[in-house]
């Protein structure tokens, strides 16, 4: 499976090794023994938090430079990492490395100059440059003009961007961190399909982490199995791996192939039991003592009560878009656009879920913004109905941001676009008390535990990895119970027992009343909910409300 090794390969070796972010009182990861070897392809899983991202980050060096070994509340280190016998720091350009955040690489304003960056300040010459810049766009499929605008892209398409760019340098090391998480089923082929045509070329080495290893198991030599703070709980070929440790990759929320949940599970008696915190690979316990608390019903206040204090009953249409066209930019009105959808006619409705799926770069999320009130239609008709809107008028686009936030969540694709503390406690009461909520104190306690943030309650938001990010900004949302939410790859980074937690909450708040819309590549997602479904694509739009998923798939 391997290729063999090149002289441009690079081992990797951590020694006793141990990270603890600035702030932090508990470790990311101590006390790691792990050795990769030249050529050798190793996927790294684990639980949600468990230090996966920052095994890689220190890989490709882009942890902090010096911690302070003075100074209590600094980032602090321990042990040992080596990149080709190396520090990491000395060696940067030896390793590629694709993060979660896609944007976080998007360092150019056009397509063909962002990834001819990496390359030229890792010294190609100039004649090879282009031709490496042209055949790794085409290897990812990012079929598009070198002068396109990086603004332009979607956040699949900026993920696919971001592994052109590692893939031009050839590094000799490849570090790839949830590279497939905002892609459409044709692009997670692409993708695994341009890394193993990268492989078998180089031989180079590479690390990967990922939640669902379906996609990689036929790829890697290796599969290593992370518990929190960073112990190799097993560690060998991945069917051996798979056939001796199924139970602790089950309990560590590693997607095992072949295991998709059925259609409605998280709909009507779902679950309201709160998400522990990590624990050890095998469990979870609670970090504070096993609160059983969860997120009050929404239904514990009224039945569905909508910005106009009125309450309605399930399936009454809150928004509803008629040939409703949609643009990419121009955020709440201002600055340019580009047109990427029209002739979209759907409703949204108290009490129903409606996922907005289709391929990447055709508007899926331009339309969760457009119905979120962030972005102005660019034609046709959005319309809040009376018993959303109330006495605020039924434009969104037009209600202030006080009458937009009682009205409609929104999650951003990017989670840390709406952090604003410095605390995650203090990030889940900003919207409670900006609302002038009674209970704002509770709603944090119960968010923690159900979103399983309690041992992070004093970090910052900032700091924390993809998938808890993701759950704090689902958190920051619901906590003000707003009639309408609207996420945007809401299960992206989540392990198998987050990801059902977040699930079963997004079903517990439809059976409240709360209208659902999702803006998803996750099939398992869809059928849990039992979503309705509006696919888009890039010559025009089809709804199916409702159908299972293989009548989507024709």
């Amino acid at each position: 499976m391997t290729a063999v090794s090149s002289p441009g390969a690079a081992g990797v070796a951590f020694r006793d090794w141990g990270w603890r972010y600035a702030g932090r009182d508990a470790w990311a990861v101590r006390g790691l023994d792990l050795v990769v070897e030249p050529g050798e392809r190793v996927a790294v899983v684990g639980p949600s938090g468990a230090g996966k991202s920052t095994v890689l980050r220190a890989v490709a060096a882009v942890l902090a430079d010096e911690p302070d070994p003075d100074d209590d509340t600094a980032a602090a280190v321990q042990g040992s990492v080596l990149v080709d016998g190396a520090d990491p720091r000395a060696v940067r350009g030896r390793v590629g490395l694709v993060m979660q955040d896609p944007e976080a690489h998007t360092v150019m304003s056009r397509i063909g100059d962002d990834v001819a960056f990496g390359c030229e300040n890792t010294g190609v010459p100039r004649e090879r440059i282009w031709d490496r810049v042209r055949y790794a766009l085409g290897v990812v499929g990012l079929d598009l003009p070198l002068d396109r605008s990086t603004s332009r892209l979607s956040g699949g398409q900026r993920q696919r961007l971001a592994l052109a760019g590692v893939l031009a340098m050839r590094p000799g090391v490849l570090v790839l961190d949830e590279p497939c998480a905002n892609l459409d089923p044709d692009g997670v082929h692409q993708v695994r399909d341009a890394v193993r045509a990268l492989l078998d070329d180089t031989g180079a080495t590479m690390l990967v982490v990922e939640h669902r290893i379906g996609t990689w198991l036929d790829l890697v030599d290796r599969l290593v199995l992370l518990e929190p703070g960073g112990g190799v709980v097993a560690d060998g070929p991945p069917a051996v791996v798979l056939a001796e440790h199924g139970a602790a990759l089950t309990a560590a929320g590693v997607w095992v192939p072949g295991a998709e949940p059925a259609r409605g599970s998280s709909r009507g008696a779902a679950a309201r039991r709160p998400l522990a915190s990590p624990g050890r690979a095998g469990g979870t316990a609670p970090a504070d003592g096993g609160s059983e608390r969860g997120i009050r019903p929404l239904a514990a206040e009224t039945e569905a009560r909508t910005g106009g204090g009125a309450a309605v009953g399930a399936g009454a249409v809150l928004l509803e878009a008629r040939r409703l066209a949609t643009a990419r930019g121009g955020v709440l009105g201002r600055g340019t656009a580009q047109r990427v959808g029209s002739g979209i006619d759907l409703e949204v409705r108290a009490g129903r879920v409606l996922a907005v799926t289709g391929p990447n770069g055709v508007g899926k999320s331009t339309l969760g913004l457009t119905l979120a009130g962030l972005l102005r239609p660019a034609g046709g008709a959005l319309r809040a109905t009376p018993d959303l809107a109330g006495d605020a008028g039924d434009a969104p686009v037009r209600w202030t941001s006080r009458q937009l936030a009682s009205r409609i969540g929104t999650v951003f694709q990017d989670p840390e676009h709406q952090f604003v503390a410095r605390s995650v406690r203090e990030e889940l009461a900003v919207g409670p008390r900006a609302l002038g909520v009674p209970d704002a104190d509770d709603r944090v306690d119960e968010l923690l535990d159900a979103f399983g943030l309690r041992h992070l309650a004093d970090a910052n938001p900032f700091t924390l990895s993809g998938g808890e990010q993701r759950r704090l900004a689902i958190g920051t949302v619901v906590a003000t119970r707003p009639p309408v939410v609207v996420l945007d790859e809401p299960t992206s980074g989540q392990d198998r027992a987050t990801w059902q937690a977040v699930v079963d909450r997004l079903g517990s708040l439809a059976d409240a009343g709360t209208a659902i819309v999702a803006v998803t590549h996750d099939r398992d997602l869809v059928r849990a909910l039992d979503a309705d479904e509006v696919v888009l694509a890039a010559d025009g739009v089809r709804a199916v409300l409702p159908g299972p998923p293989e009548e989507v798939a024709r």
